[in-house]
């Protein structure tokens, strides 16, 4: 008698895992557009994809319902996608998502500055993973930055 396998996914155990495996990986780091007739990489080779990196990973576990370029695009999204506010501190659930405030960068295309939002995960223990502008790349960074900036919002959804 051959014994049944009985498979469960762990979907917020997996959701978790890629969030931090996603660290290092330039993949979301370019996304290009027709600019009025010409090709541009509206993200500037990583310089301001957060909202792309985040929509990304919840596009792939079913929890928004599209990719987005802006973090106002990515926040629309999560509200009509089920997202719930929660209380920012640093007891939130890992796998929350964060927006922090708006804050002047310099911009690699054009060495202008501008105020950018900025989006990531919150994945416990006073931890985020966010594509910071000056790595085209996801890292891990303390939530707040070392209190240097301020989170606006965070929201969670009980799907995961």
């Amino acid at each position: 008698m051959t014994k049944k396998l009985v498979v469960k996914p762990l979907r917020k155990d997996t959701y978790l895992t890629v969030i931090q495996n996603a660290c290092g990986s330039k993949m979301w780091a370019n996304n290009y557009a027709l600019v009025n007739g010409k090709k541009e990489d509206i993200l500037q080779n990583g310089s301001t994809s957060c909202a792309f990196f985040v929509s990304s990973i919840l596009k792939m576990f079913d929890l928004i319902k599209d990719l987005h370029v802006t973090v106002n695009g990515t926040e629309k999204d999560l509200k009509q996608s089920g997202w719930r506010r929660i209380a920012v501190t640093s007891k939130m659930p890992p796998g929350s998502i964060l927006i922090w405030e708006k804050k002047k960068a310099l911009e690699a295309k054009n060495k202008n500055t501008a105020t950018h939002a900025h989006i990531g995960f919150y994945i416990g223990k006073e931890q985020a993973v966010s594509i910071w502008i000056f790595h085209n790349f996801p890292i891990i960074h303390h939530w707040t930055y070392s209190g240097k900036r301020k989170v606006l919002r965070a929201y969670w959804n009980p799907k995961i």
